[in-house]
């Protein structure tokens, strides 16, 4: 991968990136996502962002070997603490657990208010995103989910709207869970994905009910156990449709 050639993943974040956006790439590590789209899309402005001097010195070095200092600001700092108001319109955030991207959209809040668009990837956890969304008044209009290196990466689109209208698709809680879009799609990723969810899960609960009884093990293993039914439904009905 390089700014020429992005990986799959990477590439699928730069497809949900508006033309002519500005942009904060935020965790940027080489920056190879805002100088691949100032060469190849035509983007005007980007902020490299990096909390970590490693990956910021190597954003630099790209961007100065690329000559896109003029469009591309290599930026240290925490999340969205690397943005001046009014700066962007469109913040990436990718690579991450899902956990961590809806902790740094909640304290940068206050840079939100030019933001159209939110283009972001999430490693794991990509409820913690759509609840953050729900509660914050983004409607998440576009997932998509993919393979690449036998990891498996969902991409989620966001913007100001209605927040509850995609969950009209799907149940609440399995739109909230796997995605209301992907639910109905169910592309063969996503059966995948949530089939060795299901294992991973039920080897949990056999460890569970091998421990002591206490109130705290019986309320996890009943969380996964509602957790199973909850995708086992999704998948089952998705079945049922077809036959």
């Amino acid at each position: 991968m390089n700014t020429d050639k992005l990986s799959f993943r990477l590439a699928t974040v730069a497809n949900y990136v508006p033309k002519n956006a500005k942009l904060a790439d935020i965790g940027s590590d080489h920056a190879y996502l805002p100088c691949y789209l100032a060469k190849n899309a035509g983007l005007p402005f980007a902020i490299a962002g990096e909390v970590a001097a490693g990956p910021f010195q190597s954003a630099e070095r790209n961007v100065l070997s690329e000559g896109l200092s003029e469009i591309i600001s290599v930026r240290m700092g925490d999340g969205l603490d690397v943005l001046k108001h009014e700066e962007v319109d469109c913040i990436t955030i990718a690579g991450m657990g899902g956990a961590l991207i809806a902790g740094i959209l909640e304290r940068g809040k206050d840079k939100l208010h030019s933001v159209k668009r939110l283009v972001l990837q999430p490693n794991i956890s990509a409820i913690s995103i759509r609840k953050w969304f729900l509660e914050n008044d983004w409607e998440l209009i576009a997932e998509e989910i993919i393979e690449e290196d036998e990891k498996i990466y969902e991409i989620l689109v966001a913007e100001k709207g209605e927040p509850g209208k995609p969950y009209i698709l799907a149940k609440k809680e399995q739109g909230l869970l796997l995605g209301p879009f992907l639910v109905q799609s169910q592309n063969q990723i996503f059966k995948k994905k949530w089939l060795l969810e299901i294992k991973n899960w039920q080897r949990i609960v056999s460890q569970l009910e091998g421990a002591a009884q206490t109130t705290e093990t019986n309320q996890k293993k009943q969380e996964i156990l509602d957790k199973i039914k909850l995708v086992e439904e999704a998948l089952n009905g998705e079945e049922s449709e077809r036959s």
